[in-house]
């Protein structure tokens, strides 16, 4: 029986910054997807992962990134590429936290992150983010315990925090490698291509409507 619903969050709870990456990269014209060809060249020990363990900070990684991208013939600043990670929240996506919770279900957020400081004076978006968050009976940051999506002691930490087993847990994420050792483990994993689809498969899955349509205006 399943007690847990794990979500991640960019590109799950808010939309992907790939999107916004996209944007970017047509704006200074460089090729199509040329930020994720950066991140996936040795994925586990590039900048990109070195930030989200917390190994190396910001200032960092704003060279070291820059200097990745140089070896694949553009330069672009890591700073730049933090700036473009917030998302658009996805109403649906909150609603069907709320209704999980209400029917019972731990709800966590499993994330690959940045460590960050809490604004003075925050903006509207970050208050709505907060805000989400705080739905989450607990949030595994990579920032925080120093290991990352898609390494096993991520999902065997989170598991450990919300005292559950793997095989008590659905997990949806929108990148298949960070799914592939949540599954091995014994978790039911939902890839999310849009909100529509993964709630459809997350409604089959727990047999509980959680339908786009009941998501707020």
């Amino acid at each position: 029986m399943h007690r847990a619903v794990l979500f991640d969050f960019g590109g799950v709870i808010v939309s992907s910054p790939f999107e916004a990456f996209n944007a970017y990269e047509a704006t200074h014209g460089l090729p199509h997807n040329f930020i994720r060809s950066v991140n996936s060249v040795n994925p586990h020990d590039n900048a990109w992962a070195k930030l989200e363990r917390n190994d190396i900070t910001p200032a960092e990684f704003d060279a070291v990134f820059a200097a990745e991208c140089l070896t694949l013939g553009h330069r672009v600043a890591g700073s730049d590429v933090l700036a473009l990670l917030s998302g658009d929240l996805r109403p649906e996506m909150v609603h069907a936290l709320d209704l999980l919770k209400s029917a019972g279900y731990i709800i966590a957020c499993l994330t690959n992150n940045v460590l960050s400081h809490q604004s003075i004076n925050p903006t509207k978006s970050e208050v709505l983010r907060q805000d989400v968050l705080g739905r989450f009976d607990a949030i595994i940051e990579s920032s925080k315990i120093g290991v990352r999506k898609p390494e096993l002691r991520f999902y065997e930490i989170a598991c450990t925090i919300i005292s559950v087993k793997p095989d008590e847990c659905v997990f949806l994420d929108d990148l298949g490698i960070n799914l592939k050792p949540a599954a091995a483990m014994g978790m039911t994993t939902i890839k999310v291509t849009s909100s529509s689809q993964a709630l459809a498969e997350l409604s089959q899955v727990l047999s509980l409507e959680i339908g786009t349509h009941n998501a707020p205006n």
